[in-house]
């Protein structure tokens, strides 16, 4: 019996790692966290009755205390709690799904306990990186990628070495406004940047593929990852999201991992791994697939991929202020505070105002977002 603690059971990723529990039947959840969703939690723990339980809000948590108070299951809050949560001592495998600078401590903390990582939130490789990584292999630990496009990397890399990579393509569906120029962007409302083409995702990181940052967090995501430069990472947009990316060699050879845009694939590649297993849902049906087209990602448009791409080369703190000042422009966008042509705005000017530190501590990575969320404040 596998055994795995899930930080961030409530969210997207979350609630379909738990379909990958049920469906494979074998494994068991030692500890779950959400942030204040204690109605889904309390389900969730009735069904699979983790040991501990997190909630980042500290009323949350008391109010799901007397909820559960009729099972054997430890409710904790806060850092604190999302700290022995991750460092659980019976599970193997840590999922690391919240959202937000709040996953870096945790996973320290769960590689420091000896547990792999299955990792599924961005701003603690693109954050922390050159903390992470280095750690994982002193440790022994493994990182492995939950993320869509960086499973696809690592599935193509397989039985290859990581030092005759050429080139990495990561792919894109373009989002919803794919094809459009900045002046027709103008007026964009919440509901709009909410309908992506293909994927189910939850609100922040839709916003995100619709302006395209996501993808520039996943670039610099992919450097650390598979120790590449971000010059060597290349966005190939592929609007039907069927090849998921790809890896060029040395030789020229290109190998792809191809599948319908299905999140609990690259979930339960990473919880099994490297077994496969057999998954329900549908199948790529290549009588019937008529087209697989790729276009170049528009950077002018779409300049917050251009900004991470700064962001990803200089390196030091820079990557932090770009996510955070994403984080809290897309905030005050989903809190209609704020026109969707300021999200890139506001990165681009907390960029310019930072002072960048070469080799950053968390401490001062989350000094940084601290500082960056103040100028907005300040500004915005």
């Amino acid at each position: 019996m596998k055994k795995i603690a899930l930080l961030g059971s409530t969210g997207s990723i979350g609630t379909q790692t738990l379909d990958v529990v049920r469906n494979q039947g074998d494994i068991q959840v030692t500890a779950m966290v959400a942030g204040s969703n204690i109605a889904l939690l309390e389900k969730q723990i009735r069904e699979f009755h983790p040991s501990i339980a997190a909630v980042w809000d500290e009323k949350k948590a008391l109010e799901l205390k007397a909820k559960v108070a009729d099972l054997p299951v430890k409710v904790v809050s806060g850092m604190d709690g999302l700290l022995e949560a991750a460092t659980e001592k019976e599970a193997q495998i840590v999922v690391i799904a919240v959202v937000g600078m709040i996953g870096i401590r945790p996973t320290i903390a769960a590689m420091e306990a000896g547990k792999d990582i299955a990792l599924a939130n961005k701003e603690t490789l693109v954050t922390a990186g050159h903390i992470i990584m280095p750690l994982a292999e002193k440790l022994g630990v493994k990182i492995l990628p939950v993320d869509s496009e960086h499973s696809a990397i690592f599935q193509s890399l397989q039985g290859n070495k990581m030092n005759s990579i050429h080139k990495i393509l990561l792919t894109a569906s373009g989002g919803p406004f794919r094809g459009k120029k900045r002046e027709e962007l103008t007026g964009i409302q919440v509901e709009d940047a909410l309908k992506h083409p293909n994927w189910e995702m939850g609100q922040k990181i839709t916003i995100d593929s619709s302006t395209m940052v996501n993808k520039g967090l996943e670039v610099i995501e992919a450097k650390w990852l598979f120790d590449v430069s971000v010059d060597q990472i290349q966005v190939v947009v592929q609007p039907q999201s069927i090849i998921h990316s790809m890896v060029e060699y040395e030789d020229g050879a290109v190998i792809a991992q191809l599948g319908t845009p299905d999140m609990k694939l690259p979930i339960q590649y990473a919880l099994y791994y490297p077994e496969r297993r057999y998954l329900p849902g549908d199948r790529l049906d290549f009588s019937t697939l008529s087209q697989i087209t790729f276009e170049k990602p528009d950077m002018e448009t779409f300049y917050g991929l251009k900004l991470a791409y700064e962001a990803g080369r200089k390196g030091g703190s820079l990557p932090t202020v770009f996510n955070a000042a994403n984080e809290r422009a897309v905030a005050m966008f989903l809190g209609r505070q704020i026109a969707y042509l300021e999200i890139p705005e506001i990165i681009s000017a907390c960029m310019e105002n930072h002072k960048n530190i070469a080799d950053p501590t968390v401490e001062e990575i989350l000094k940084t977002e601290r500082e960056t969320y103040e100028f907005i404040k300040n500004r915005w």
